[in-house]
């Protein structure tokens, strides 16, 4: 058996509030869905400390670039829209005290903070393709039945479907 996800705090409270309400743990279990373990450990430590956690977020390895680092990099990104990756990294090392950062960690950075790279010729690529499935789909009549429609649909589905995997390997 693998290890499952952390209890979110909602989650952890939804136990808590339905052993307080007089659930027992197997009733907790049936309704919830969590494991027997998960439900005993989670109501145990609010008996003893009147808190629940999970004490994941001080696992692991430290991040080089902290929020604050996050921060300036999303300024630089504003200030230099037009930048690449290579030239924010530069940017990043000279500009502050910390350990410098290698282009992965950059990279990995940005996509965190929600830049990431397109290239116009995907998005050139996939406005052809959607250009061609307009083409390929006929025009629907007023008296064509439910069941067409739904046919004609599912092969624009599967086309555009297609048309995106096309577009994701460029």
């Amino acid at each position: 058996m693998g290890k499952s996800r952390d209890l979110s705090e909602f989650e952890r409270g939804m136990i808590v509030g339905a052993r307080n309400a007089g659930c027992s743990i197997s009733q907790t279990v049936n309704l919830l869905g969590f494991s027997k373990t998960a439900v005993s450990r989670v109501y145990r430590e609010w008996c003893e400390r009147q808190k629940t956690s999970s004490h994941r977020g001080s696992c692991g390895r430290k991040r080089l670039v902290d929020e604050s680092g996050e921060r300036r990099m999303e300024r630089m990104v504003e200030a230099n829209n037009q930048a690449t990756s290579v030239q924010i990294q530069a940017l990043y090392n000279s500009s502050g005290p910390e350990k410098p950062i290698s282009l992965t960690t950059t990279r990995r950075t940005l996509k965190r903070l929600g830049y990431s790279r397109t290239t116009p010729r995907r998005d050139a690529l996939l406005v052809a393709g959607l250009e061609a499935l307009a083409v390929f789909a006929p025009t629907i009549s007023s008296h064509a039945s439910s069941w067409q429609l739904k046919k004609r649909k599912i092969k624009i589905d599967k086309a555009v479907k297609s048309s995106e995997k096309i577009a994701k390997m460029f």
